[in-house]
């Protein structure tokens, strides 16, 4: 089948270059002879067989947008596979709009989407997914990143630098909670980075669901060790994630939180930093200890960040890719860059069988990389309390018992 006109459309949420790959898809594809129609808001309008929102991309248009942040065609979390009506309006609006091919940039949320588009059509809309979102969590060959991860990482990193010199200069404590989810990549990206005194994420903990005491926990022996180092301050940062994992008997906003349109909880509805921050700072007041506390969330400022050089450049490399791979009669994969090769991986390799989804990468923890991350974060460990002197010492400025020192680092794990 010959294909003479393209559409490009985004799911989920935002990320930085997603125009880096609009205006590269638009530019090869006009260029090899192809007409390019943009879908407005992902499949929100398609799916109801609206196609007034769709227009066709020209050169000029595309020609200086790849390095502004946001996308120039909005997005949706719309699954457009969650009910047969929607899929099948969504089909015919494509049809009607005369697209032979679909470039669906997007993450996990996405992958499910895009295959049944390609099957409903019975194979007579191509179909490639461009691997986007800052959580750097869909599946796929590491240590290739996802497009959007390292410019929310580099912008992050910033924010966090600023706050580690406040927290310097006024003697306080931040936590910070960073945007990321269901993985701990970006919050852990950062925060070996930028330094942070330490970073937690929920691939840490085996156990599920996570105890808020456990969290508290590793966030209490940081504070003690870092005065028993001479250190009133300090910067913590709590992987967003981690509230997707925490028990609905301890957390109650879980048993009634709203979710987005693919099901997924909607985390920013849960105050993890005030929640570890009043436990922590109870803990130290019981004890006659002031410590300042200020909690921070750090999400949406990362996401429609302007693309630095390493995005800007991967996005031109994957929308060239895609035009490519499906002019040259290829569909239903993932466009993925491996070694400065253009690799397609079939989509059938990334859904998780059980859900449809995309398949998620979490961080691994047995890596030597996460070891060195693990290693310079200042935490308590047991170490600590074998160097008699040092666990005095720790004792002596947490004002807590060397039994119940102990007892803080060997809780760490129980079931909730």
């Amino acid at each position: 089948m010959s294909i003479k006109q393209i559409g490009v459309l985004v799911g989920g949420g935002p990320a930085p270059g997603i125009n880096g790959v609009i205006a590269a898809a638009a530019t090869e594809a006009i260029n090899r002879g192809c007409s390019v129609i943009g879908i407005h808001d992902g499949f929100e309008w398609i799916s109801q067989r609206f196609t007034d929102e769709q227009h066709r991309l020209s050169a000029n248009e595309v020609s200086n947008i790849h390095m502004d942040g946001g996308s120039i065609l909005g997005t949706s979390r719309f699954d457009v596979s969650s009910n047969n009506e929607s899929l099948q309006n969504a089909v015919r609006a494509l049809r009607k709009l005369n697209i032979d091919a679909l470039i669906a940039i997007g993450g996990d949320d996405l992958v499910r989407s895009a295959v049944a588009i390609e099957e409903a059509s019975k194979g007579e809309i191509k179909v490639v997914l461009i691997p986007k979102t800052v959580d750097n969590d869909l599946w796929m060959p590491l240590p290739v990143p996802t497009l959007g991860y390292e410019t929310a990482r580099e912008v992050g990193v910033e924010l966090v630098q600023n706050l580690m010199v406040d927290a310097k200069t006024t003697g306080r404590w931040y936590f910070g909670v960073i945007m990321g989810r269901p993985t701990g990549h970006l919050t852990l990206g950062i925060g070996k980075a930028a330094s942070a005194t330490c970073t937690i994420i929920p691939e840490e903990f085996p156990q599920n669901p996570i105890c808020l005491d456990d969290v508290a926990d590793v966030v209490e022996g940081t504070i003690i060790k870092r005065l028993a180092l001479g250190k009133s301050y300090g910067v913590v940062l709590l992987a967003e994630a981690l509230s997707e994992h925490l028990s609905p008997s301890e957390v109650s906003e879980l048993q009634t939180v709203d979710r987005d349109a693919q099901g997924n909880i909607r985390v920013t509805e849960i105050d993890l930093g005030r929640k570890i921050k009043s436990d922590v700072q109870s803990r130290f007041e019981k004890r006659g200890i002031k410590i300042t506390i200020v909690d921070k969330t750090i999400g949406y400022e990362l996401r429609c960040a302007p693309p630095n050089p390493f995005d800007s450049e991967y996005a031109r490399d994957l929308g060239y890719a895609a035009v490519n791979y499906l002019l040259s009669g290829g569909s239903q994969s993932l466009i993925t860059v491996q070694g400065g090769d253009f690799l397609p991986v079939p989509l059938t390799e990334i859904i998780d069988p059980v859900t449809g989804r995309g398949r998620q990468r979490p961080v691994d923890v047995n890596t030597e990389s996460y070891k060195v991350a693990r290693d310079y974060m200042v935490r308590l460990n047991s170490k600590d309390l074998a160097n008699e002197s040092f666990a005095k010492q720790l004792a002596q400025v947490g004002k807590i018992s060397l039994e119940d020192l102990a007892g803080t680092l060997n809780r760490q794990g129980h079931m909730c």
